[in-house]
């Protein structure tokens, strides 16, 4: 599977649970740790934690893919699942606004808002 489409389908699987603001980012020419960011909000805590989960199972499940690490998922605020070549961030709003990784990131023409 490319980078593009396991973007694509972590997105879409946190679409499908209800994520808020998806974006896809393709950070490939700023950085050699990966190729794409996928960000996406939960509303509470518990939405955070719920997708996280929800896209290590379908990931898996579907995709046969596991990550190679994950960080901060258990306190709800903000969950990083590193699949390699794609990193996903899931932040409820409170930290989502104080990183505000597309700001950092964006080169203007890299963001792709994901919507079903």
């Amino acid at each position: 599977m490319e980078s593009y489409q396991i973007a694509k389908a972590v997105a879409k699987i946190m679409s499908d649970k209800k994520a808020q603001d998806i974006v896809i980012l393709n950070v490939s020419e700023q950085t050699v740790v990966c190729s794409y960011f996928v960000i996406g909000s939960g509303k509470s805590t518990t939405q955070v934690r719920a997708l996280c989960d929800n896209v290590e199972e379908l990931m898996k499940k579907n995709y046969d893919l596991a990550p190679v690490r994950t960080e901060g998922l258990r306190e709800g605020r903000w969950g990083v699942i590193d699949y390699g070549d794609v990193v996903v961030h899931v932040f409820n709003e409170e930290s989502r606004l104080f990183y505000y990784l597309e700001r950092l990131w964006d080169s203007g023409k890299n963001v792709e808002r994901y919507e079903e």
